[in-house]
């Protein structure tokens, strides 16, 4: 999940890496979302930050997360949880 807010915008770069990895892997396991920290209660402590944040989550428990738009480091988290 990429928690954004209102005033910066999800991490478009990021969107293509992460269709690459799908392509790759051609994994059904693997789902990309954005959410709006400003509008998502649960996701508060994620606002007033400048840095996109992504969120891993198996079976609906969070299982790593990722700040900054570091592709080499996103690619190794996702490939590790799948």
């Amino acid at each position: 999940v990429d928690v954004f807010q209102a005033w910066c915008g999800p991490c478009k770069p990021v969107v293509n890496l992460f269709q690459k990895i799908k392509n790759e892997v051609g994994s059904n396991l693997l789902h990309f979302a954005v959410a709006e920290a400003d509008s998502i209660d649960a996701l508060e402590k994620y606002r007033g930050h400048c840095e996109p944040v992504f969120l891993f989550y198996t079976g609906g428990e969070l299982v790593a997360v990722v700040r900054g738009a570091d592709a080499p480091l996103l690619q190794k988290t996702i490939l590790k949880q799948l």
